[in-house]
């Protein structure tokens, strides 16, 4: 019985990250649409310009995406290289 105890104890330690973890992707909240919707705006997407619709609203993500992206980098060392480059041929 004592071994039993001790399984289920065992089980239930061995769940618990993973169920925290499962509640990590939450929906939005109203609060959370509003404000994205405020930066989307304060970025130059007009909900009332319905007739570029797809194009403006993503552009003004972008934008939005862009600044978080700028804002993040705070590390000194610089960008990504775009760079290729090419071995194990000669050149001739």
């Amino acid at each position: 019985m004592k071994s039993l105890i001790k399984a289920i104890a065992v089980a239930l330690v061995l769940a618990a990250p993973v169920a925290s973890f499962a509640q990590s992707n939450q929906p939005l909240t109203r609060e959370q649409v509003r404000a994205d919707l405020v930066q989307v705006e304060k970025a130059g997407y007009s909900p009332l310009d319905w007739m570029h619709y797809p194009d403006n609203i993503q552009a003004a993500e972008a934008r939005v995406a862009a600044q978080k992206g700028a804002a993040a980098d705070t590390s000194g060392y610089g960008s990504v290289s775009r760079d290729s480059s090419q071995s194990g041929q000669r050149g001739e």
